[in-house]
């Protein structure tokens, strides 16, 4: 397994000197959802550039920026922009983000992402609370990384998604008169956009939504205790649903769209941990 506090002993240290105040959440902004952090009171910034053996950013929508803000009262740690498998970047990186949130000593993790709507129950622009996650490629990279040999770690990563943090999000949508899905998110790799046929295979097996991130990051935090939850911007049809071809800037264009929408919901949970 892989030394993860000597990988990154020299971001942990510049960190914990940068942001020295205790954090009450941190969260992962997702494809075209980075513009969350214009809307609260930001305290400091450290590009990931200025990062020794941070892993650059190369997506569009992802501003590889960590944030010191604050709002409400509350101090947010938040990763604009993440890291992805399919830029070729190995688990251990993937992972990085949740790892910095856990040695900063947050206590809760909220992730979101772009991801292709798969159930008929599903249109672009809707929000999804995931509620569980398939995709088995992930298992072999994450029991390589961390092991899950105990009872106690098996039972972790299979509910990192089936938290109290949980509760409090669907609160918040229904404080602030949001629809709030819940559904099945189902991970892939990429790079490549699923096929049509792989879409079909995906909704026989229960899947809502699909998408390239967050299962890391989500499987990983909670293996480590922390509370953990996830909420899927449902950005486009997936491949076959529709006869419209997938693009990235689709993804973009509708995630800014609900970003309204996105921004009262996190505000309101916020509010309410």
């Amino acid at each position: 397994m892989i030394d993860l506090n000597f990988k990154y002993k020299e971001i942990i240290t510049i960190l914990a000197k940068s942001f020295s105040k205790d954090i009450d959440i941190a969260i992962i902004l997702g494809s075209g959802l980075g513009g969350f952090a214009d809307s609260v009171n930001i305290v400091k910034t450290v590009s990931t550039t200025s990062l020794p053996g941070y892993p650059p950013s190369t997506i569009p929508g992802h501003e590889g920026k960590i944030h010191l803000a604050e709002y409400k009262g509350k101090t947010l740690l938040l990763f604009q922009g993440r890291i992805h498998f399919y830029e070729g970047y190995h688990i251990s990186q993937c992972i990085l983000p949740a790892f910095i949130a856990v040695k900063l000593n947050c206590k809760k993790l909220f992730i979101t992402n772009a991801a292709g709507g798969i159930s008929p129950n599903l249109n672009p622009g809707d929000l999804m609370l995931i509620e569980s996650f398939n995709g088995i490629s992930i298992k072999y990279e994450l029991t390589q990384l961390i092991g899950l040999a105990s009872f106690e770690g098996k039972e972790k990563f299979l509910n990192s998604f089936l938290t109290a943090f949980k509760q409090t999000i669907i609160k918040a949508a229904l404080e602030e008169k949001i629809r709030l899905n819940q559904g099945v998110y189902w991970f892939t790799k990429g790079p490549s956009y699923e096929t049509p046929a792989e879409i079909k295979m995906m909704a026989k097996f229960g899947a809502d939504a699909v998408g390239m991130s967050t299962v890391p990051e989500a499987a990983f935090a909670a293996y480590l205790g922390m509370d953990v939850a996830a909420v899927s911007c449902i950005t486009n049809f997936a491949a076959g649903i529709t006869k419209k071809k997938l693009n990235h800037s689709e993804v973009t264009e509708t995630a800014n769209l609900v970003k309204d929408k996105f921004e009262r919901l996190v505000k309101r949970m916020i509010m309410l941990i």
